[in-house]
């Protein structure tokens, strides 16, 4: 797994103050997409142990909500292996902090894979710049969704996060 940047004390990219690690690698390739530097699998910087040390390090802290993944694509083939084995690791030391992922699949593609179980919520869809809009909370365009994971899996269907 690659990584473009490690984060810390943000406040837009999920509820609470999180850490955000930044991957390497989307196949999506969204017209006007905010991170076109992260669309190269091959870009960025190996993510090592002293990387996650340093993400752990932000989640001793006791004001910090949890971890949130973007990039790029964190499901993108070269890192979901990564991603679900970093957010297993942290379910199991930080069971309080919170979890969220963006990617640009769908749900119904994801609702199987293993990382789906370390998630508190997943914002699920491409970005699609006729559907912007900069007043929408935690996502870029009216079509992308943000998922209670847990409720969804619960449920059997899709449940939006809610504050």
């Amino acid at each position: 797994m690659r990584y473009h940047n490690i984060t810390k004390d943000d406040m837009l990219n999920g509820d609470g103050l999180r850490v955000v690690l930044w991957t390497a690698g989307c196949s999506h390739c969204c017209r006007e997409c905010q991170n076109p530097i992260t669309w190269d699998p091959n870009g960025g910087l190996p993510f090592t142990d002293a990387e996650k040390a340093e993400i752990f390090q932000e989640l001793d802290r006791d004001y910090v909500s949890g971890i949130t993944f973007s990039g790029g694509d964190p499901l993108h083939p070269s890192n979901i292996t990564g991603v679900t084995a970093l957010a297993r690791e942290i379910k199991e030391k930080y069971p309080h902090k919170t979890i969220w992922l963006y990617t640009g699949a769908l749900w119904e593609e994801i609702c199987r894979e293993e990382i789906v179980r370390y998630l508190d919520v997943c914002v699920d869809g491409e970005f699609v710049v006729e559907k912007k809009d900069v007043l929408l909370k935690w996502k870029g365009s009216s079509n992308q969704r943000v998922i209670d994971v847990p409720a969804t899996l619960r449920e059997g269907r899709v449940v939006l996060h809610t504050e």
